[in-house]
């Protein structure tokens, strides 16, 4: 049971991101996030959004630096990644994304 974090490559709003994700599940994740300060307004259904500013911390209270790919095939690997069509879906009905 790992919670993992990319390096901050992703542009948005100013600055880079980074995903927060469980190669087990998403109770890890939440309970790790919670524990860190990240707001649930930033979990996009299998992975929480975090900006570059907080890539330290989050690796400092435990979370697993690994690249960009390593991340996508353990979350896809840990059977909790969202398909793009489902990830569309689920902001369709969700309005948007939630716990």
């Amino acid at each position: 049971m790992t919670v993992l974090i990319d390096e901050p490559r992703w542009p948005a709003h100013d600055t880079l991101w980074s995903h927060l994700v469980s190669d087990s599940s998403l109770a890890e994740l939440h309970a790790f996030a919670q524990a860190a300060g990240v707001p649930a307004r930033a979990f996009d259904l299998d992975h929480y959004d975090v900006p570059a500013a907080r890539y330290a911390a989050l690796v400092g209270a435990g979370a697993v630096p690994v690249s960009n790919r390593e991340l996508v095939v353990r979350l896809i690997g840990s059977g909790l990644r969202v398909k793009g069509r489902d990830r569309r879906r689920g902001r369709d009905i969700h309005g948007a994304s939630s716990r």
